[in-house]
């Protein structure tokens, strides 16, 4: 996680509803994802050194998981005018480096992101069947040069309790 705090919604608040484009300019909604058991929004932007430390460990999670009906969804809020390298042409770079299987959106105009009230990247929100808010923080506690390995516990946990029914 960045070294911004994190904005803390209420657990049990509903996910904000959202249209957003992945790099080719296919919209998605909130709505896309309503058969999933499960939903995860990751705020997320391709130069953070925060998301270059987890992005593989990301991309595996998500195939792991989504196996197991969580939906993924990662959406990129930053301006693009002062991070280039954040733009839909560089996602597009992006998905394909970490190999990521879960749509990838661009926020332009970061209204999404205020509603969810993200606040650094990446920013974790998982969200029930009902779209209710059940786990909002941390992958794990790996940062760039911390030496703590990349695990997923933090998240791993939530998720399982989640899918298991007990969250």
């Amino acid at each position: 996680m960045s070294l911004t705090p994190s904005n803390m919604p209420e657990l049990g608040a509903a996910a904000p509803d959202f249209s957003l484009p992945d790099p080719s300019g296919k919209l998605y909604t909130l709505n896309d994802f309503s058969e999933a058991k499960a939903l995860l929004v990751i705020f997320m932007c391709n130069h953070c050194p925060f998301v270059i430390h987890l992005r593989k460990a990301l991309s595996s999670f998500a195939r792991e998981y989504q196996d197991r009906g969580l939906a993924v969804v990662g959406i990129n809020a930053n301006d693009i005018r002062t991070h280039p390298d954040d733009s839909p042409a560089m996602m597009v770079e992006e998905i394909k480096l970490a190999g990521y299987t879960f749509p990838y959106l661009f926020d332009e105009s970061q209204q999404t992101a205020i509603a969810y009230r993200a606040a650094c990247t990446p920013d974790f929100f998982l969200y029930n069947g009902d779209r209710k808010l059940v786990y909002r923080g941390q992958f794990d506690g790996s940062r760039p040069g911390n030496n703590v390995p990349i695990t997923g516990i933090d998240l791993r946990t939530a998720v399982d309790a989640l899918l298991a029914g007990q969250a």
